[in-house]
């Protein structure tokens, strides 16, 4: 199947491509009968239901809202299960296997060691517990037949005062696991340059990060992240659609920074569904992924929180499949986009593109052709 033939991946096909996630939430992607089960251990009793298709259905309704703040208050939930070392190693392990499950080969999960520390662990235990959970994961994933390398990103939440401390705790395990810092959290009143602090910390360590701007607020907070900060990936970034102009002829203009963000290569980490649930997009055709996409943006499709939207990679694949007729050759190329703009070293980068990535989408993009010949074989013998 290339481009140019009008069959479309089938699901089961985008289920099995290779897929690279850069932007998934380790608090947001929880199994609902892991957060049930971890909550009875833990005496939490806050939990809306306690049934995990009913709760796996709370959790979407709660996160539909088109509100971001309302969509981050569902976290208090998984965070309030996620305080131990073996709960955070139980879901560590569950994410990685779950990933792999999906089909996807590289993943950066990030989460905030700051929100785990209520029953006495320190920066330090989470991190080595989440770590070790992902190592747990990928044995197991191997173990059923799937390939899947996950690296951490340490978040700072962007309305607290840790910034500084998280990148440097980032630093210390960065050849242990972590590849990346990253700030999340409401973006309205809290730009990126409060810390700056962080960001210059980072940039002389010669370390990787990225930071969440342009989701809920405008091109001010892509700036900023950019120009002032010197972010290497931008989470999310949809507003930069706000700096394109489009003529009633079709014809489009792009601003200064948008120019700056394609000129430079700038990775976008799209959500998709996440971004319908928060308001950044009304619907999938009008998500700005499309129009990015043909301007060649440098794009990458990732889940943000698999719980909350009740999502996977492959399931945001087929939603950009059934919108915008996305072949597997579009896939293809979401994801070696993603590749490279992964926080490992660029020799594994390469390696992971030529030898896992490529020959996965060939082999695909071949079973077209052994298709036509059933079906041709069959027509002659009739």
């Amino acid at each position: 199947m290339t481009s140019e033939t009008p069959n479309l991946p089938t699901p089961d096909q985008i289920r099995r491509s290779p897929k690279v996630l850069l932007h998934d939430h380790l608090d947001g992607g929880l199994r609902p009968g892991t957060i049930i089960e971890l909550a009875r251990e833990a005496g939490y009793e806050n939990l809306p239901e306690t049934d995990a298709d009913k709760l796996g259905i709370w959790f979407r309704e709660a996160a539909d809202s088109g509100s971001l703040p309302r969509y981050l208050e569902t976290f208090a939930h998984t965070c309030a299960v996620m305080q131990t070392k073996a709960a955070l190693f139980r879901v560590a392990a569950e994410c990685a296997e779950d990933l792999a499950e999906d089909g996807v080969v590289y993943a950066e999960i990030r989460y905030a060691p700051e929100q785990h520390l209520e029953a006495g662990l320190t920066l330090e235990e989470v991190v080595e517990a989440v770590n070790d959970g992902f190592r747990e994961g990928e044995r197991r994933a191997k173990a059923n037949g799937h390939r899947i390398r996950v690296g951490a990103l340490l978040t700072a939440m962007r309305h607290a005062a840790r910034a500084l401390e998280i990148a440097e705790l980032a630093n210390r395990y960065r050849d242990n696991g972590v590849v990346g810092f990253d700030i999340a959290g409401a973006e309205a009143g809290f730009p990126p340059t409060r810390h700056l602090d962080a960001f210059e910390y980072l940039k002389r360590e010669n370390n990787h990060f990225t930071i969440h701007a342009g989701e809920a607020f405008g091109l001010p907070s892509i700036w900023q992240a950019l120009q002032w900060c010197g972010a290497d990936r931008l989470g999310h970034g949809v507003k930069i659609i706000d700096d394109i102009e489009v003529a009633a002829d079709g014809s489009v203009k792009l601003g200064r920074l948008a120019s700056y963000v394609r000129d430079k290569r700038i990775p976008l980490e799209m959500c998709p569904t996440s971004n319908l649930q928060t308001a950044a997009a009304a619907s999938y055709a009008e998500h700005p992924i499309g129009l990015l996409r043909k301007l060649h943006f440098r794009l990458t499709v990732n889940t943000d929180n698999r719980l909350m939207s009740g999502t996977s990679m492959s399931r945001e694949f087929e939603h950009l499949v059934d919108t915008f007729g996305y072949t597997l050759d579009d896939m293809q190329w979401f994801t070696v986009n993603a590749m490279k703009s992964a926080f490992i070293p660029f020799d594994e980068r390469l390696a992971m593109i030529n030898e896992v990535i490529k020959p996965g989408y060939a082999e695909l993009k071949s079973e077209w052709l052994f298709r036509q010949t059933v079906a041709t074989s069959g027509s002659s013998l009739a």
